[in-house]
């Protein structure tokens, strides 16, 4: 097993969707669970190579990414975004090269053991 399928059968091990996008918010991954989530689940067709904002068309969301986005520029941490309808809590997370550049970033997704 080469390096790329290793670390592609990791993220296809994680239980939720992983979805990478570059810093200019086109989508370059998608794990296995987020293709049965996105594609599957609800109905999106094949995302890799397509820009975020083809599923966030919404103004406000738009305006969060790129917000966001900036934050991270700025070395920021992961940014946790909100709680989804499945009560998983949602976070964005930094991809940074070698120098400390951003290079992407990828949505997260945990159980939410609170009480709402």
């Amino acid at each position: 097993m080469n390096r790329e399928e290793m670390l592609e059968a990791i993220l296809d091990a994680f239980p939720y969707p992983i979805v990478f996008a570059d810093t200019n918010h086109v989508i370059q991954y998608v794990n296995k669970f987020g293709r049965y989530h996105y594609h599957k689940d609800r109905g999106y067709p094949e995302l890799v190579g397509r820009s975020l904002f083809d599923c966030h068309m919404y103004d406000t969301s738009r305006e969060k990414i790129i917000e966001c986005t900036k934050k991270l520029e700025n070395h920021a941490m992961d940014i946790y975004l909100g709680i989804t309808a499945r009560n998983l809590r949602i976070y964005m997370n930094p991809v940074r090269d070698a120098d400390g550049n951003l290079i992407g970033y990828f949505e997260r997704f945990e159980l939410n053991l609170q009480k709402t």
